[in-house]
């Protein structure tokens, strides 16, 4: 098993910055490509940025390419999205998740394993 624990979310200004962190415990998350996700109210969970197990690669949604940044620090068990020039569409909660896979980064929420329990992201205009 693996417990994820996302901190970071709060309110920002358009325009701003915030980072977010996922703490995993349970489990050594060496061997999981890792994924974070947001759902607004009314929509579907969308994967927003990907990262695999050695961190050679990454994957971004067009809606956040050029704005968001996946890390993980694999030494202590931790994956970070750092996230600029949000803008009020970014509302919304926030997941990170792991995905045991050997075969590549997966797109699909159905693929990941576990999930943390979300945290909300609030920007204004």
């Amino acid at each position: 098993q693996v417990q994820l624990v996302e901190s970071g979310g709060g309110l920002v200004q358009a325009g701003g910055s915030l980072r977010l962190s996922c703490a995993a415990s349970g489990r050594t998350l060496t061997t999981y490509n890792m994924g974070w996700f947001r759902q607004a109210p009314g929509k579907e969970r969308d994967l927003l940025a990907a990262i695999s197990w050695s961190g050679s690669r990454t994957y971004y949604a067009e809606s956040v390419k050029g704005r968001f940044t996946v890390s993980r620090d694999n030494a202590k068990n931790t994956v970070s999205l750092q996230m600029n020039s949000l803008k009020p569409e970014d509302t919304a909660v926030y997941y990170c998740a792991a995905d045991f896979s050997i075969s590549g980064i997966h797109y699909s929420s159905d693929e990941y394993d576990y999930w943390g329990q979300g945290t909300q992201v609030t920007v204004s205009s």
